[in-house]
């Protein structure tokens, strides 16, 4: 490594990243200094921006943190490491908390990366954020439709379905979604925020897609009332649920499924025949693009149908996915790439003007050099496009629900 390189380097900023990567790695200042060979004051004074580190040094550091020394060398943003709150009475055993935290640490590696590639090429991102809403002093479910509402008519949305919820708050809002393989499964988002990335949600890609857009409402919910207490959305975790937790789920039933349009449409069905039917049901969920039992929950909040419809449906074993089979209802339409469109294109274009390498190009792609060429011709050729068991089943699908 030239040395030339490390004496133009802002000392602080490099500690600052070289702790950081440390940390990330689970590995003590004393683990370090081992790796070394050196004391651990060394390391502090490292750390603190009051030594300048030798390129040995850096390689082995690097080699030790899992980071490719570049990563070091190269001005990269500057952000506050993500604190995330899990929320709830949840206790984690050891293993799931490390399980878990190397997600934190690819969210925000992502989103750093992502604000990088805008900078690389000189495009920042467009932040149509809200002011954060006040809801002191409104019961739970009047703060959630009035926010809800608020929204939609900010983003234009009207009262119908939002066919595709993660373009909406990529595009109109600035968020910065990931959809990441989460294990395990109760995990179903991360949501983030810092002063210069913004808004930063991490979505469970291996959940399915209705599943998704009611945690990426749910998270929506939290940024734009908690917007800076960065937070875990945890599955069936409470048993209390906290007040926070109560909004940010009334809010994505609200958004998602608008009282006004979901009353008009429910109606509309009730008005051509005698009975409404669990088929009904199914049919309007894949509408909204919500799980049958959110639209039920939902329905029996609004009044529309008794209460205690999806418990009498859980209790008969109704077969969901069994049923929207025998219905012919297909695929959620989604956008499930782990990363979004547009931070796609920021490195395609990046690398297409020579501003990084096809090696860098791989690492913000998070494939290997093959995949990145295949996703750049990918991406080029749409660009270049675009300018010129039955019987129990069909007795609950029967099955009234009237009451």
């Amino acid at each position: 490594m030239d040395e030339n390189i490390l004496e133009k380097l802002d000392l602080h900023q490099l500690g600052r990243e070289l702790q950081q990567a440390r940390t990330k790695r689970g590995l003590t200042q004393a683990d370090a200094a081992q790796i070394l060979n050196v004391a651990r004051t060394t390391i502090t004074a490292i750390e603190k921006g009051e030594r300048r580190i030798k390129p040995d040094e850096l390689i082995k550091l690097a080699r030790a943190y899992g980071r490719p020394v570049n990563d070091f060398t190269r001005p990269r943003p500057s952000i506050e490491p993500f604190q995330v709150q899990f929320r709830g009475p949840y206790l984690r055993i050891m293993d799931e908390n490390e399980e878990i935290k190397k997600y934190i640490d690819e969210l925000e590696d992502l989103s750093r990366d992502y604000l990088e590639l805008e900078q690389i090429t000189n495009s920042p991102l467009v932040k149509k954020y809200p002011n954060e809403y006040t809801i002191k002093g409104l019961r739970v479910d009047q703060a959630a439709e009035d926010v809800a509402n608020q929204e939609r008519k900010r983003l234009g949305l009207g009262d119908g379905p939002i066919p595709l919820l993660r373009d909406i708050l990529e595009q109109d809002v600035g968020l910065r979604i990931f959809y990441l393989p989460i294990q395990p499964s109760q995990y179903s988002a991360m949501y983030l925020y810092d002063h210069d990335l913004g808004g930063c949600i991490g979505v469970n890609r291996l959940h399915p897609e209705a599943r998704r857009r009611w945690s990426l409402a749910h998270d929506y919910g939290h940024f734009l009332v908690h917007r800076f207490n960065p937070t875990m959305f945890i599955i069936n975790n409470y048993q209390r649920i906290p007040q926070n937790e109560q909004f940010a789920d009334c809010f994505a039933a609200c958004f998602l499924m608008p009282a006004s349009g979901l009353t008009m449409r429910f109606n509309d069905i009730r008005k051509t025949k005698e009975k409404i039917v669990v088929a009904d049901l199914c049919m309007l969920a894949h509408f909204y693009g919500v799980s049958v039992e959110a639209l039920t929950v939902r329905l029996e909040d609004l009044k529309l149908i008794p209460t205690g419809i999806w418990e009498r449906l859980q209790q008969g074993k109704f077969k969901v996915r069994e049923a929207q089979a025998q219905l012919g209802l297909g695929e959620i339409q989604c956008e499930d790439s782990k990363l979004p469109i547009r931070y796609l294109n920021l490195a395609v274009v990046a690398f297409g003007q020579g501003l990084i390498t096809e090696g860098q190009l791989s690492h913000y792609l998070r494939v290997d050099r093959l995949e990145a060429r295949n996703i750049v011709e990918s991406l080029r050729r749409h660009i270049s496009q675009e300018s010129g068991s039955s019987t129990e089943i069909e007795f609950n699908l029967t099955e009234s629900i009237n009451g």
